[in-house]
This record gives C-alpha cells, sequence and structure tokens, in this order.
C-alpha cells in the first residue's frame, strides 16, 4: 500500500526571496576641485560640445552639492585649487592614482590637459604624502585604474597607455587586470564600471563598453556583479562613488536604482549636468585618498 504525500505548498518567488545583507559604509577621504574655470573649450572626448554652452554657476552649484554630500555622510574632502587655463581641473579623479599612501601620477594623453599632472604631484608633495612616482607611460589616474579589495582593474584601449599596467603593479604591488574598451563613448574605464565596494570585490558595470575577452575575465571574476544597460550607461550611470553602502550616481540612471537597493545599496541621486558636457560626472570629480 502506497502512502500518500501530503501536498507541499508551492513556494513562491517572495518566499524564497530574503531581505538583503545590512551594509556599512567606511569612511573615505576624497580630493575635489572646484569647477571655477570650468568650460569645454575644446574636444577631446565624444561628450565634449565647444558648441554648447556652460553655466559655470549652475556647475560650481552642483559640484558643492556633491562635495557636501561626501561631508553629510562622515567622508572627508580637501579641496584642489583650480588653476586658469585648465578647465578640467574639475575632474580630479584623472590627476592621480593613490593605493596604501603611494601616489602614482598621471600622464595625460592630451595636450590639452598636461598642466594637471603637475598640479596634482605639488598638491600631494605640499601635504605629507612622500612616496610620489612621476609616470613614464600614459595613464590618466582612476579614470582608468578602479581598486578593490583583490584586483587594480585598468582600463585601455583609448586613454592610458598598456605600458602604464605593467608601471602599476610594479609601483602599487597589486595585481593589475587589464581591460580593452571598444566604445569611444566609454573613453575611460570609469565611464563603464563603478567599485561598489572596495572590500567586498563588488562592482557594477556595462558591458557592451569593453571588448568580448574582456567581459569575460570580468565574468568570470566577479560573476554577481550588477550588469547595467544601455540607457544608465549613456548617462553616465557608471560614473559613480561608493562607499560600501551608498552609491552615488547620476539622478538621470533610474534603472541602477532599484538593483542597487535590491542588493542592500542605498543609492543617491545627484545632478551633475552641466559637469557632464565635459565627458564626466561623480567619480570623475572624485580622487580617493587610500592610506598615507
Amino acid at each position: 500500500m502506497v502512502t500518500p504525500r501530503t501536498p507541499r505548498t508551492p513556494r513562491t518567488t517572495a518566499a524564497r526571496e530574503e531581505p538583503p545583507l545590512p551594509r556599512d559604509a567606511s569612511p573615505r577621504r576624497y580630493l575635489m576641485c572646484p569647477p571655477v574655470h570650468f568650460t569645454v573649450a575644446y574636444s577631446i572626448n565624444p561628450w565634449m560640445n565647444p558648441a554648447k554652452p556652460v553655466d559655470q554657476a549652475l556647475a560650481l552649484a552642483q559640484w558643492e552639492d556633491l562635495r557636501d554630500r561626501y561631508r553629510a555622510l562622515g567622508h572627508t574632502v580637501q579641496q584642489l585649487d583650480p588653476l586658469p587655463g585648465l578647465p578640467d581641473m574639475v575632474f580630479t579623479a584623472n590627476g592621480a592614482t593613490v593605493i596604501d599612501g603611494r601616489v602614482l601620477g598621471a600622464r595625460f594623453a592630451h595636450q590639452e590637459r598636461h598642466g594637471e599632472a603637475e598640479a596634482h604631484l605639488d598638491w600631494f608633495g605640499s601635504h605629507g604624502y612622500a612616496d610620489i612616482r612621476e609616470p613614464v607611460h600614459i595613464n590618466e589616474g582612476e579614470g582608468d585604474f578602479a581598486h578593490t579589495a583583490s584586483y587594480l582593474l585598468a582600463g585601455r584601449g583609448f586613454r592610458t597607455s598598456p605600458h602604464a599596467h605593467a608601471e602599476a603593479q610594479e609601483f602599487f604591488g597589486r595585481t593589475v587586470i587589464g581591460l580593452d574598451l571598444v566604445d569611444p563613448r566609454y573613453y575611460h574605464l570609469d565611464t563603464a564600471l563603478c567599485v561598489l565596494d572596495d572590500r567586498a570585490d563588488e562592482i557594477m558595470y556595462y558591458p557592451d563598453a569593453f571588448s568580448p575577452g574582456s567581459r569575460a575575465v570580468l565574468a568570470r571574476l566577479f560573476p554577481d556583479a550588477l550588469i547595467a544597460g544601455e540607457r544608465d550607461a549613456e548617462v553616465f550611470g557608471l560614473n559613480a562613488v561608493g562607499d560600501g553602502r551608498h552609491v552615488l550616481l547620476p539622478q538621470a540612471a533610474t534603472g541602477l536604482f532599484g538593483p542597487l537597493r535590491e542588493r542592500g545599496y542605498e543609492p543617491i541621486g545627484m545632478d551633475l549636468g552641466e559637469l557632464a558636457k565635459g565627458g564626466g560626472s561623480v567619480k570623475c570629480c572624485t580622487q580617493e585618498l587610500r592610506g598615507r
């Protein structure tokens, strides 16, 4: 005789889902530069159009809102003084890479930005940083270098030279993972990939900005990464800053807010529309000062 089975209660998707784990922010130190001289006087990326006027007062107000938001979240913001004739100095992420208090300066690909590299090195030299390297090869700082606990992700294809990857690995003693960018709209790594939590190796990225081989590498190293769509990438949604809990990103990247919340992050929308005319947003305006 076969004993009839007790019917199982259907398991719905909602019943299987668990609330996201609580996340903790870690205090950060950032270097920022007010856009006092910001304008689009030339075009060195597909987003820049000198024919479009820039509202400098609005650009400064948007920048100040980002700076004040960092401070309200408990982060420290130090300031790099802007210099006339260098309108892109507001994009401090491009000026250096700092890990464990060691500073790898930038060497810019375009003549228009060469003066920014010296301004950054001068700032570090006058603020107690002793281990500073002026690079041999072209690299554009955190524009193409993204730091996680396990890797230093390094973009190439439009700005940073592949030779700079070896230079960074030797200087920092960190495993460098080279990633090929193939879409000129995403000319820097920080326009196509964001580190959400560097302590946990958690990232989000836009796959179509990368070559097939680089997409495969990212999928292998970060199988649980948040994948962004084209609409959010086009509004600089990946040009964001995460502190382990909060993610500051362009408010127009609406498709990322829900997925971030599902993972336990707190997305904070920012309006940097004027600065986006120069080809950057939240991350471009933010250089992280790691260690000392």
